[in-house]
């Protein structure tokens, strides 16, 4: 992250951006805020599908999250080939959803930006964030898992710190 005026700016990205992707939206808006930084790092998610397009997070995600004391907003949204502009860094939930994101960069000028979301996780060990959508009550504690510690590991990653910032 760099000291200009301008913000840094992450989008989460997952296949219908109702669970995975705002998790990591709604997790990482909430680091970023008790680390003091939200006129520095601008948050967003998105879906590769725009069948949810307005909704908000699926309830179970969001039932899931506000448990662990978190702040439920935002609604569904396909990414746009603009999104590989505006944004400095995108992370997917998947491999298919980094497939998809990459596919919106044909030439791979920004292909640098577009990663896996769990390359920062710093405490898990995992190459993907797994779909609850068709599951139970624990792929949705999974996911939030997964993208708290990721959430951890990017945000120390951008501050320069070691470890968690909390």
């Amino acid at each position: 992250m760099t000291d200009t005026c301008k913000p840094y700016r992450v989008l989460f990205v997952c296949m219908g951006n109702i669970c995975r992707s705002p998790a990591a939206e709604i997790i990482f808006r909430h680091r970023v805020g008790e680390a003091g930084l939200t006129d520095r790092i601008e948050i967003d998610s998105a879906g590769t599908i725009g069948y949810h397009a307005g909704n908000p997070p699926d309830p179970r995600m969001s039932e899931t999250l506000s448990a662990r004391g978190y702040e439920i907003a935002g609604s569904s949204r396909k990414i746009r080939a603009r999104d590989l502009e505006d944004f400095d860094l995108i992370l997917c939930a998947d491999r298919d959803n980094l497939d998809d994101v990459r596919s919106l960069d044909p030439g791979g000028e920004r292909h640098d930006r577009i990663h896996l979301i769990t390359r920062y996780c710093i405490d898990r060990e995992a190459d993907h964030v797994p779909d609850p959508y068709y599951g139970g009550r624990r792929g949705f504690e999974e996911v939030a898992d997964l993208v708290e510690d990721a959430c951890d590991g990017l945000l120390a990653e951008l501050t320069g710190t070691s470890g968690p910032v909390r």
